[in-house]
């Protein structure tokens, strides 16, 4: 064997392990999932009978599943929209260079170390409501000490609330991300640049919207794709910290797509859930990367 040959064959090979466990694990499962979508198995034992669209008519008629759609769409938007603005907020004060910067720095971040399940935990006891009998607790107990009870409510145990509160938990968690993001991209901009819109008159609030926040678009966009994707498949939080919530109000389709799978069996009811995930998962991933392919070419 030619030595040109060679090294082309060896680092093939040593790939080649990673790429057949990927292929057979993830796109292999997917494909699997999908197809089993299509079929009648909705009991303990395996039937793959082909249904059709069946169980996606089942599932988009299915109450549960458009209560889970409409909580996931309020999750997101509360998560994206405050996400961006807290993690801007930060970036943009520790942008002043203030003394204790690398500790507030920290401290913004340190939620980010914890998963979702811790975070989860945590926040259920800060936002438990208490009792007539056990008086109030948590952040109702902050509340009343400071003399603010009338803020005081149900929070995960408010259907009103509901889902709202689980994205408290959540923001408070992915900010620091956030924040950190902002941070690199204002530290990436020359100061000139802002020199010069102050030699041209511009005020510092011109300077900021007209020059920084166009700058960071980009960072804004991988922002966007990092928080969307977790908030469409958030699932851990939901477990630790309430569950599925009175009616439903804290229930997301991650979560019914695991009761459906594992707690009935509906496993073709559960691969369809799943198979929409992806689908949405995939909406919001697809163009960016094509965005970044494209943007890479013209470089």
């Amino acid at each position: 064997m030619r030595r040109w040959d060679r090294e082309r064959i060896i680092p093939i090979l040593l790939i080649l392990p990673s790429v057949i466990a990927i292929a057979v694990f993830v796109y292999g499962f997917i494909g699997f999932t999908g197809f089993v979508s299509f079929t009648k198995w909705n009991k303990l034992l395996p039937d793959f009978s082909l249904a059709g669209l069946r169980n996606y008519q089942t599932l988009f008629a299915n109450r549960r599943f458009q209560i889970d759609m409409r909580n996931m769409v309020v999750f997101t938007v509360l998560f994206l929209i405050s996400c961006l603005a807290i993690g801007f907020l930060l970036a943009f004060l520790l942008d002043q260079r203030i003394k204790g910067e690398n500790l507030f720095r920290s401290i913004y971040l340190f939620p980010m170390a914890v998963s979702f399940i811790v975070t989860g935990v945590a926040w259920r006891w800060l936002l438990n409501p208490g009792s007539a009998e056990m008086g109030s607790t948590g952040v109702n107990l902050l509340f009343d000490t400071v003399g603010l009870g009338f803020l005081k409510t149900g929070w995960f145990t408010d259907p009103k609330i509901g889902i709202k509160a689980v994205a408290i938990a959540a923001v408070w968690q992915m900010s620091g991300y956030v924040m950190a993001m902002y941070l690199a991209g204002l530290r990436g901009i020359p100061e000139e640049l802002r020199e010069a819109a102050r030699v041209d008159g511009a005020s510092e609030v011109q300077i900021l919207w007209h020059v920084i926040v166009p700058l960071l678009r980009p960072i804004t966009l991988g922002a966007i794709i990092v928080l969307g994707h977790i908030a469409l498949k958030i699932y851990d939080l939901i477990v630790a910290m309430t569950g599925p919530g009175i009616g439903f109000s804290c229930d997301v389709p991650a979560y019914f797509m695991w009761d459906t799978t594992f707690q009935a069996n509906r496993f073709a009811q559960g691969a369809s859930i799943a198979t929409i995930l992806l689908v949405m998962v995939g909406v919001l991933i697809v163009p960016y990367l094509a965005y970044s392919l494209r943007k890479e070419a013209e470089v």
